[in-house]
């Protein structure tokens, strides 16, 4: 694995979205929803950070299966509700950018007051929508990472770093 980011890069990413969420919304009640699983740490070392009155909820997706997208399920039973309120989406990374916009659809229908996103990461040259998310940690090259809450078949999301998965990193496809 080659680290794309270490530790105390991460830390001044989180650092930087909490200001802007911070300036933005000031002493406003938000109320943030992650999408799991892949936000759970991103969203854990975020709120610690935000300085309004929070309420926090998830949605959970499912797109992947290894390195290859599949079709999309959304499952949102666990979500608070949004309604007339301020809802910042969290996720952790920003790539074809359909998974964020059909959760964004699905969180609009919900009547909140206003719908903001924010991402760990956004994979440069990888965008299939025309929308970016309002807050963003780091622009990435297009490679495949873990870490921090990034996973490959369930693997690697402890990792305190992000690392970009080489070729002898993934299984042998080969049989």
């Amino acid at each position: 694995m080659k680290i794309l980011l270490n530790q105390e890069e991460l830390d001044a990413g989180v650092e930087r979205l909490a200001r802007e969420i911070n300036e933005t919304y000031g002493n406003r009640p938000l109320t943030i929803v992650g999408v799991l699983t892949g936000s759970f740490i991103l969203m854990a070392d975020l709120i610690r950070k935000l300085e309004m009155p929070l309420r926090v909820g998830v949605v959970q997706t499912s797109s992947y299966e290894g390195t290859e997208r599949g079709a999309l399920s959304i499952n949102s039973e666990m979500m608070l509700d949004i309604a007339g309120r301020d809802v910042v989406l969290i996720d952790d990374i920003f790539d074809t950018g359909n998974t964020l916009q059909e959760v964004t659809q699905l969180m609009k229908s919900l009547g909140p007051n206003s719908l903001k996103s924010a991402v760990l990461l956004l994979k440069t040259g990888r965008q299939e929508v025309d929308w970016v998310p309002e807050f963003v940690a780091f622009d990435i090259p297009d490679e495949f990472v873990v870490g921090y809450g990034l996973d490959f078949n369930d693997e690697y999301r402890n990792l305190p770093f992000l690392a970009c998965l080489e070729p002898a990193d993934l299984p042998d496809t080969e049989s």
